[in-house]
């Protein structure tokens, strides 16, 4: 038997510590959870994602009676962008959770869907997204969507061998 470490390189930042764009991002996710439709969970989910060109593109999780018919905040607003800008490679998402009327203090992480999703982007466009993932203790910086999926599932896995 073999065994193998997988490790995960994140920074923590307070608010103060983040440069101008990335702070203006987290801060635009914390306004979008107020977008969120909750009414099951109670746990609201706001979301930004930039595009190369500067855009940011907002996102809020939609619930449903029916669970899996509603989406969450990041592939709300991933799905927008690709439809929209669909030329405009995603280079970084924030996301930010309240519940009770209070952000939560530690960072919350994409679901394994939205990391599914958003990993299928950084292969589409050849480029990493950034992660910020906000939390009131502090603000989790990822530098790519596969460092929080390891063990990737994508399109090579597909591709059969002669």
């Amino acid at each position: 038997m073999k065994s193998f470490d997988i490790n995960i390189h994140i920074e923590r930042y307070s608010m103060e510590e983040l440069s101008a764009d990335d702070s203006q991002l987290v801060e635009q996710a914390c306004r979008n959870t107020s977008r969120s439709y909750a009414p099951y969970s109670r746990f609201h989910v706001g979301a930004a994602l930039k595009l190369a060109d500067g855009t940011i593109v907002d996102g809020a999780n939609q619930e449903n009676a029916s669970f899996p018919v509603g989406t969450c905040a990041e592939r709300s607003a991933f799905f927008f962008a690709q439809a929209q800008y669909p030329d405009a490679a995603p280079v970084a998402i924030a996301i930010a959770a309240e519940t009770g009327g209070h952000f939560t203090p530690q960072p919350v992480a994409p679901c394994g869907m939205c990391r599914q999703a958003l990993l299928e982007a950084e292969t589409r466009y050849g480029q990493p997204i950034r992660v910020l993932l906000y939390g009131t203790e502090g603000v989790y910086v990822v530098p790519n969507i596969a460092s929080l999926l390891p063990l990737v599932f994508d399109g090579s896995a597909l591709e059969l061998e002669d």
